[in-house]
C-alpha cells in the first residue's frame, strides 16, 4: 500500500470510529422522567358540632352516621332543639360548626349578627304542617278548623319557633283562632304531648308524622300550603373545622342527603 493510500485508510478508519462513537453517545432519546401523580385530596379529620332544628333529628342522625362512615377520621356531634333556641345558644357563644334551621327567619338572625356569612346559607329542604292526633282521635278532629273547638285539647309550637310561626300564618290566612292548652319550644315536644295522650291534637310537620309511625295519625289539611317552611344550612363563622363543616353541608345538599330527606317526607327547596 502506498503512503498516500495508507493515510487515506487511516483517515477513513478514524472517521468511522468517530461516527460510531457519536451514535453510541447519543443513543435513543432519554425517556422523560415519570410525571408525579397529583397529590390526592387530604382525608377529612377532626370533629364538628352540628346545631339542627328538632324536626331534623331523624334525618340528620342518619346523615351524620353515613358521613362518618364515608370519612373515618371525622366525628359529628349533633345538638337538636327548636331553631330559636339554637340561635340563642350560638349567639351566647356555644361552640357550633354548622347550623341547620327550620326557617329562614332564624338563620337571618345569625347572618345579621355576623355569626354566619350573609352569602353562606343554602336552602336544602321544605316542610309543611300536618295535624297529629292519637290513633283513637278522641276529639274527632278532621279539619284545621276543628283545632279551635273548645273541647279539643290542642298543642302548638310557641310563636318564635318555626312550626309556631307557620301555625300563626295559617290561622291568619284562614281566620281560625286556636286557643292551645300549651305552646311548646320544639315540634318534638308537641308530638310528645300527643303521643302521651296529654293532648287531643297537635300541629307538627308532615315529616314528624311519618317518623312517628303508628304512634299518631296524621291529618292533612289544604290550608297548610299557606305556610311552607324552607330549611337553610350554613357553616358558623367561628367554626374550628371549616373544611369538615363545609363537607358536611355539601353532603346534606348532595345526592345522598337529598335522598334521605325525601324519604323522610321533606320537599325540595
Amino acid at each position: 500500500m502506498t503512503p498516500t493510500r495508507k493515510i487515506a485508510a487511516t483517515l477513513l478508519t478514524a472517521a468511522v470510529a468517530l461516527s460510531l462513537s457519536a451514535c453510541a453517545g447519543s443513543g435513543a432519546p432519554a425517556a422523560p422522567a415519570a410525571e408525579t401523580a397529583p397529590a390526592s385530596a387530604s382525608a377529612l379529620e377532626g370533629s364538628i358540632t352540628v346545631f339542627a332544628a328538632a324536626s331534623l333529628k331523624s334525618t340528620f342522625t342518619e346523615l351524620a352516621d353515613e358521613f362518618e362512615s364515608s370519612n373515618p377520621g371525622v366525628t359529628v356531634e349533633l345538638n337538636f332543639a327548636g331553631s330559636s333556641d339554637l340561635v340563642t345558644q350560638i349567639t351566647e357563644g356555644a361552640p357550633a360548626d354548622v347550623f341547620a334551621s327550620a326557617d329562614e327567619k332564624n338563620m337571618t338572625k345569625l347572618t345579621d349578627a355576623t355569626l354566619i356569612a350573609p352569602d353562606a346559607p343554602v336552602d336544602f329542604a321544605t316542610n309543611v304542617l300536618e295535624i297529629a292526633v292519637p290513633p283513637s282521635n278522641p276529639a274527632g278532629i278532621a279539619t284545621f278548623a276543628d283545632l279551635a273547638k273548645p273541647e279539643a285539647k290542642t298543642v302548638v309550637c310557641a310563636p318564635q319557633v318555626p312550626c309556631g310561626a307557620a301555625t300563626l300564618a295559617v290561622e291568619t290566612a284562614t281566620g281560625v283562632d286556636i286557643t292551645p292548652v300549651s305552646e311548646e319550644s320544639s315540634v318534638t315536644d308537641v308530638l310528645g304531648k300527643v303521643t302521651s295522650g296529654e293532648a287531643d291534637a297537635g300541629l307538627v310537620y308532615v315529616t314528624d308524622i311519618i317518623a312517628a309511625g303508628d304512634a299518631v295519625t296524621g291529618i292533612e289539611f289544604p290550608e297548610s300550603s299557606e305556610a311552607v317552611n324552607t330549611y337553610p344550612i350554613a357553616p358558623v363563622a367561628a367554626s374550628t373545622n371549616p373544611e369538615v363543616a363545609q363537607a358536611f353541608i355539601d353532603f346534606v345538599t348532595g345526592a345522598v342527603g337529598q335522598d334521605v330527606l325525601a324519604t323522610a317526607g321533606f320537599g325540595q327547596p
